[in-house]
């Protein structure tokens, strides 16, 4: 377990979570605000996707009351990303997340926030870090709505960033900043 913060619970992505992973991204609802309606997710893909063999990214399984309903992953940014997002001459330590909850019935109801303050919280104490980014599509009004309360504000738009349902979309570059 990465860390425990009342109900909620992360820890690190097993292969068992496989089929979790690919119920949640299969479904119409979760594909609107990840990836697209029109890029479903069957086993072989989430297995291609979520479980390579080397890379910098963690990849973990959010819980809540002992019910596994998302996904949260986090990873240090790197030379492209760095350069892309305009941080290429920053000294700072800066990592990346990316999160959804999968199972429907939990939005809405703040473990969004709860989740968000939580996995800055853990960057900042076990790994020492200056900065968290997300960049959260622009039209995801909730998604912006619970980064802004947890304490992330927009740094930049990035113009037709992300390709989502068959067109480049704007995003929002959003940053967390550790102060002293």
């Amino acid at each position: 377990m990465l860390f425990q913060n009342n109900k909620l619970t992360v820890r690190k992505l097993a292969k068992e979570d496989n089929y979790l992973l690919a119920k949640w991204l299969s479904d119409p609802a979760v594909l609107q605000f990840y990836d697209g309606r029109d890029n479903p997710f069957d086993l072989e893909k989430v297995n291609e996707k979520f479980y390579p063999l080397q890379d910098n990214v963690v990849r973990c399984i959010i819980a809540f009351d002992s019910l596994k309903i998302g996904y949260i992953q986090y990873y240090l940014l790197n030379i492209n990303t760095r350069k892309k997002y305009g941080y290429l001459n920053d000294k700072d330590v800066i990592y990346g997340m990316d999160q959804f909850i999968g199972e429907t019935q939990y939005w809405d109801r703040g473990i969004g926030s709860l989740l968000i303050k939580s996995m800055v919280a853990y960057l900042i104490n076990k790994k020492r870090i200056n900065k968290v980014v997300m960049d959260p599509q622009a039209w995801n009004k909730r998604a912006i709505r619970c980064y802004e309360k947890s304490g992330f504000k927009k740094i930049k738009l990035l113009p037709c960033h992300e390709l989502h349902e068959g067109e480049y979309r704007d995003c929002w570059l959003m940053e967390y900043r550790e102060t002293e």
